[in-house]
């Protein structure tokens, strides 16, 4: 997929110690407003995971046009994505986003990715290297599917 916008955002990458409070200000209204605005979906956002994330945000004009967040799993090599969000559709952010993120991951140690991927955005997921590994199940009023990526078949 080709960026529309002339020039690409670079992502910034932090741990939570390293977020402005401006900066996960910023983070949580363009989560707030895609999420629970724009899908009708309340849910508790603030779930304690942000604290151990590695938070992934692309900025375009000064604003967020990207955003995810990484974070350890249980099991030892196994690091998931979450929080996946763009603000602007259509011109390559989620998919950066999304190269950042398991770059990321890859970083730190990951053998495999996991996501919990709405159905609707499966093809998108798709683009980025995950497979489908789970059946349909409900999560927040939203139909979802477990999706995994195995690093060593990059």
């Amino acid at each position: 997929m080709e960026l529309l916008s002339s020039v690409s955002p670079s992502a910034v990458i932090q741990t939570f110690e390293e977020l402005t409070t401006r900066e996960l200000y910023e983070i949580l209204k363009v989560r707030a407003a895609v999420f629970v605005v724009e899908q009708e979906c309340p849910y508790q956002d603030l779930d304690d995971t942000d604290f151990r994330a590695t938070h992934i945000t692309l900025r375009h004009d000064g604003r967020i046009v990207a955003y995810s967040r990484v974070f350890k799993g249980e099991e030892a090599g196994l690091w998931h994505i979450g929080r996946v969000v763009t603000t602007r559709r259509g011109e390559g952010f989620g998919l950066q986003v999304m190269r950042e993120s398991i770059g990321a991951a890859e970083r730190l140690g990951a053998g495999v990715i996991e996501i919990e991927a709405q159905c609707y955005a499966i093809g998108f997921y798709e683009k980025a290297g995950f497979r489908v590994c789970s059946d349909e199940f409900l999560l927040d009023g939203i139909f979802h599917k477990r999706m995994k990526l195995e690093i060593q078949q990059l």
